[in-house]
């Protein structure tokens, strides 16, 4: 798994935990942190949570063991060799 997939995964998360917040307590935590929802930290948060998941809706669609093997088959490590 690539960084850009674990760092979409990982603000998703983020997002998913707000909004549980919203849903359990009527709590944002994000607009909290940033002052208010309308606020352009809470909103830019509110827009990298939105891309995240975008982003992830490919990893459904992506064999990502098949990745993994595919990665592995083809980079095989060097020892000794400079």
């Amino acid at each position: 798994m690539n960084i850009i997939n674990k760092i979409a995964l990982i603000i998703s998360i983020i997002g998913c935990l707000n909004w549980g917040l919203v849903g359990l307590f009527s709590f944002d935590l994000v607009a909290w942190i940033a002052g208010g929802p309308e606020m352009l930290l809470a909103r830019i948060i509110y827009v990298a949570v939105a891309l995240s998941g975008i982003w992830c809706i490919s990893l459904l669609f992506k064999d990502l063991d098949t990745d993994e093997i595919q990665h592995n088959r083809t980079h095989t490590p060097s020892y000794g060799e400079r």
